[in-house]
């Protein structure tokens, strides 16, 4: 677009030069016709050499110009069409990678996976699980734990070839087809289903339902929208009571993994205060002992109190005998019959404050 602009700018500039170039000579053979004849002749000569050559010019830029544009827009073309061609390719090779059932497998399996490590913890969830071992080797895709270490079994499935079929129904609006591919993906997940419920429901260890993880929307409401055509019941209403399985989507297992996660929250804490119960129980029952064992102290304390008082009444009166035997009193009555005067008797009291009398007899 500039090139091209700037061809019309040089071709208007010469065209209005030229058109100036005539009005000055008519203009000037007005004035001298006779005179100025030859030189005009030879001056328009000179003018068509220099057009001519300003025009032989601008061609060659302008044929420059062209086919450096065409040049790059063939350039640009190329690299469309290898950009095409390369996107064609990954197409193919992708749909080569999806051509069977067991890739499509593989690809909802690892839905499911990414889905579970995003939402539970490594620890609440566990890969390839046999539930019955002696019975059958077949895994289950994933089992989370529930409470008391009880498994829920979760498995993909994902029959692409009978989903397409509702798709290219669909698009030819073709009825009777679409019908019957409706059909086929209920009778493909019926089948899942009862697998599902023979091979790894098994309780206790497990919980008695199992979830098929749809891994896309439209496969999921394809499969909620669906209702017997003979019975008219929901198809997940027939794999819930029939089977005991619940099929999810990705919304639907992301909520119901968020509902365990709580779930899980609540059971922690509902444990931790259950424990914090349990302490509080145990320091009560201590501080009752310790209270017990109080009153035994205070008791014994009790006790020994008054022993200590019994033991400073017998120290008073040991020490009253000993300062009478330090210091014996007079002979006021002496007996005339024995001839000896009688002594005074020590008193001394017991540990009820009563008093003992104690006979001393001196030999004479």
């Amino acid at each position: 677009m500039d090139s091209l602009n700037y061809i019309i700018l040089m071709v208007a500039l010469i065209a209005l030069g030229g058109v100036l170039y005539c009005v000055f000579l008519i203009r000037s053979l007005k004035k001298d016709p006779k005179s100025d004849l030859l030189n005009e002749d030879k001056k328009l000569n000179e003018l068509k050499e220099s057009f001519t050559q300003s025009f032989g010019s601008m061609q060659k830029e302008i044929a420059k110009d062209m086919t450096g544009t065409l040049t790059k827009v063939d350039e640009k073309v190329l690299v469309f069409n290898q950009q095409i061609e390369s996107l064609n390719k990954g197409q193919e090779n992708f749909s080569r990678i999806l051509a069977g059932v067991k890739q499509y497998g593989v690809l909802a399996e690892f839905s499911l996976a990414s889905l579970l490590k995003d939402l539970l913890s490594a620890s609440q969830y566990i890969a390839n699980v046999k539930m019955k071992p002696d019975e059958t080797g077949d895994t289950v895709e994933f089992a989370v734990k529930l409470q008391n270490n009880v498994l829920c079994p979760i498995d993909s499935h994902w029959p692409i070839e009978k989903f397409k079929a509702i798709d290219e129904a669909y698009q030819a609006k073709d009825k009777d087809a679409l019908s019957e591919a409706r059909k086929d993906l209920a009778a493909a997940f019926r089948n899942k289903a009862k697998k599902v419920s023979e091979k790894y429901i098994m309780p206790p260890k497990t919980t008695d339902f199992a979830i098929i993880y749809a891994p896309t929307e439209g496969l999921y409401a394809e499969l909620a929208s669906y209702r017997d055509t003979k019975t008219k019941e929901l198809l997940m209403e027939e794999l819930r009571k029939k089977h005991k399985i619940t099929i999810a989507g990705p919304n639907t297992l992301c909520a119901i993994l968020q509902a365990y996660h709580l779930g899980f929250q609540t059971l922690k804490v509902q444990k931790h205060a259950t424990q914090i119960h349990d302490d509080l129980k145990n320091i009560t029952s201590r501080f009752d002992r310790h209270f017990d064992n109080i009153k035994i102290l205070r008791k014994k304390l009790e006790e020994a109190i008054t022993v200590v008082d019994s033991f400073g009444k017998d120290a008073r009166s040991v020490k009253r005998d000993l300062e009478n035997i330090k210091d014996p009193p007079d002979d006021d009555d002496p007996d005339p019959s024995s001839g000896v005067a009688a002594q005074k008797i020590p008193v001394f009291e017991d540990e009820k404050g009563n008093p003992d009398l104690i006979a001393e007899k001196k030999k004479h």
